[in-house]
């Protein structure tokens, strides 16, 4: 049954792709949402004085969330935050410092809006008869068109501004929703965002890649770090093809520090849905020349497993919660402590199986998921994915809980991640138009692909999918797109692919309506803390600037930073080093030890560090500089003194009591108006050298 849903999902993406509408949408027209209902409506006090609206449309499963800011506030404007998938309407609340959206739109002038994207969503589960448009854009934007009537009950009559913004499948919904309605969104701020052939392609590729090089990853990212040497040094023919392959699709080769803890992320959600898609490709691999999995088996000894067992202990969520053992929350739930965790739960939820203890232990093998088969039992013959293996422990990955519930103690399964290691190099099978020039690597020398190809396309179909369209580059209103040059997920080019579509689309008046800035040192995550910090910073203060200037742009015609300046070479946006070249917004550091990138000094021995902090023209103040010294994320704030204005000039001397390598970071932040105090709008980035003590 299962089977058959995911096939009728695709298929009628399939359908809608062949015939997407020709109208734009508007919610007016829409009578499934036409009786909308708030069941509460309240001033609160937390994190800032708002009012809170709350309800949602009869008939429906969709629910919103309005906060309003008090009278003498309102700029007339709101911000609405587009989450990947459908989540929570209340999943903004709680949230404090620089990532708190509430607050940041309120103590801006803007009411915010939140909405669960029409109902609960459950990949392992997929409806056969949801129209991907709801999802994608038609509920929010529902949402928003109401939420002008409130304000304008709260506040008066007055025209009202729309601004949406999200990121990763969130910067697909938001790119779907301005391009395909109309009088809903004034702007959008899409960011780390992908392209039609994105998914399941940019994890594929890096999977196979984590594959190939697993040993050899930590002397890879040595060599990119600062002072480093050639990171193809050492690696046999398989390893130098599986880097290059993914560096010219598109990996940033910087964001190989994370290796140890970069993981599948949204390829779990993508597995199912591909292998159903397309079952001939998993048969082919392994069966048919051209294929990596019939031309070369000896690649995967010693990671491939085809293990049978026995069930002989089903672990709940809440067992699994109370151990302590890897449970990832569910959409929208508490994602704090293990206590939190469990109480936000239901009872259904808490007694979910979430794990399996098998008979015996499973061989010790590279493991970045695969399938669970049954073999007996009221469920025989079915399957669910995995996520990870544990000595006799299984942990299941994005599953169908009305199914794994049926799994018993004394079931016979088979653990197998054949289909996974074959979905790790699907993308050398999906070549698609010139459009994409990273798979010119793909290519012989007369243009055709050097792989078997197969019948279809399949990230489009993905995309349309979560989008409800592929991207055309045609929108009304402005935009503002943010990408991440260190962003493992979505791989940065993709912006500048968008924005060729807008370019095709606006011709010269493309730079009136649009607007690319890539931040440095930032990755996929839009948290406050992204990661290590001694690498990453966050982009939320980009994101945050970016809203109020597109709101700026559209009602008072004030033109924001021109967009960075880049080239695409072999698959990697490179910018320039110095800040008057590069643009948009960020500010940009030349930090020196003892005069380069690279220094080697004696215990004890001073190490002079000298730094050049300079910003694009008129993007604000330098309010925060920082240095990591000892290289451990620790950071001590410089002097006040030390800093002023737009560009400076800092420096400091350490020593070091231990023999090592010391990677020492200094951080900036700007703000636009020189505030030192706000936690929003901090434009943040990282000068790095490589000190080694010997």
């Amino acid at each position: 049954m299962k089977l058959k849903l995911i096939l009728l999902y695709l298929a009628f993406c399939v359908a809608f792709s062949a015939n997407a509408q020709t109208e734009k949408y508007n919610p007016k027209n829409d009578t499934l949402f036409s009786k909308p209902y708030i069941d509460i409506d309240e001033w609160r006090d937390s994190p800032v004085r708002h009012h809170y609206i709350h309800g949602g449309f009869e008939g429906t499963e969709t629910k919103f969330s309005y906060y309003f800011p008090e009278k003498e506030d309102y700029k007339g404007h709101f911000f609405q935050y587009i989450t990947p998938v459908p989540d929570s309407e209340t999943l903004s609340q709680g949230q404090t410092g620089e990532a708190d959206k509430i607050g940041f739109s309120v103590s801006n002038g803007a009411y915010f809006i939140e909405t669960n994207g029409g109902g609960s969503f459950n990949p392992g589960a997929p409806s056969a008869t949801n129209d991907p448009t709801l999802g994608a854009y038609k509920v929010n934007a529902a949402a928003a068109n109401y939420s002008k009537e409130v304000a304008k009950k709260l506040y008066g009559d007055h025209k009202v501004y729309g601004y949406s913004f999200g990121g990763s499948g969130g910067a697909f919904r938001t790119i779907g929703g301005i391009e395909n309605t109309e009088g809903v969104w004034d702007g959008a701020v899409p960011y780390v965002a992908g392209s039609p052939m994105a998914i399941p392609n940019v994890f594929s590729v890096r999977m196979h890649a984590m594959r190939i090089l697993k040993d050899k990853l930590p002397q890879i990212a040595d060599a990119i770090e600062p002072g480093g040497g050639d990171m193809y040094a050492g690696l046999n023919n398989e390893e130098k093809e599986a880097l290059n392959e993914v560096t010219h699709m598109g990996f940033p080769p910087k964001a190989w520090f994370g290796y140890d803890e970069m993981g599948i992320h949204g390829f779990a959600v993508l597995y199912q849905g591909m292998v159903m898609a397309d079952p001939g490709y998993f048969e082919k691999f392994w069966t048919t020349p051209g294929y990596l999995g019939f031309d070369h088996p000896e690649s995967f000894e010693g990671d491939r497993i085809q293990q049978e067992s026995t069930v002989t202990k089903v672990i709940t969520r809440g067992e699994a919660i109370k151990l302590g053992m890897d449970v990832e929350p569910l959409a929208g739930q508490a994602r704090g402590t293990a206590d939190a965790a469990f109480n936000s739960l239901s009872e259904k939820q808490i007694n979910e199986p979430v794990a399996f203890q098998l008979t015996e232990k499973l061989p010790a093998v590279q493991f970045l998921g695969g399938d669970l088969l049954i073999q007996s039992g009221s469920v025989s013959g079915q399957k669910t994915m995995l996520k990870e293996i544990d000595g006799d422990l299984i942990y299941l990955g994005v599953a169908d809980p009305t199914m794994t519930a049926k799994i018993q103690v004394g079931d016979k399964v088979v653990v197998d991640n054949s289909n996974f290691l074959a979905a790790q190099t699907y993308h050398r099978h999906q070549t698609p138009g010139d459009e994409y020039e990273v798979y010119e690597y793909f290519k012989d020398k007369n243009g055709k692909p050097t792989y078997p190809q197969g019948g279809f396309l399949l990230g489009p179909i993905f995309t349309r999918g979560a989008s409800g369209a592929i991207q055309s580059g045609v929108f009304e209103g402005k935009m503002i797109l943010l990408e991440s040059l260190w962003d493992s997920e979505a791989y940065p080019w993709q912006a500048d692919w968008y924005r060729d579509r807008v370019i095709e689309n606006l011709g010269d008046k493309t730079d009136d309506h649009f607007r690319v800035w890539f931040t440095d040192h930032a990755n996929h995550a839009d948290y406050a803390n992204p990661g290590d910090p001694n690498h990453i910073v966050s982009y939320l203060g980009v994101l945050q600037q970016a809203l109020l200037d597109l709101s700026d742009w559209v009602e008072k015609g004030i033109e924001p930073a021109p967009s960075t300046n880049y080239q695409v070479i072999d698959g990697q946006i490179v910018v320039p080093d110095a800040a008057e070249e590069r643009k948009g917004i960020q500010p940009v550091i030349a930090l020196q030890a003892n005069g380069g990138v690279r220094t080697e000094v004696k215990v004890g021995e001073a190490v002079n560090f000298t730094a050049t902090i300079d910003l694009p023209e008129n993007t604000g103040e330098i309010v925060d500089l920082e240095w990591d010294l000892e290289g451990n994320g620790n950071f001590l704030k410089a002097s006040e003194s030390e800093f002023d204005g737009d560009k400076s000039t800092i420096t400091s001397t350490h020593s070091y009591n231990s023999p090592g390598t010391y990677f020492v970071a200094l951080r900036a932040s700007s703000q636009r108006n020189g505030d030192k105090e706000t936690p929003f709008t901090r434009i943040k980035n990282l000068g790095r050298v490589r000190v080694v003590v010997k």
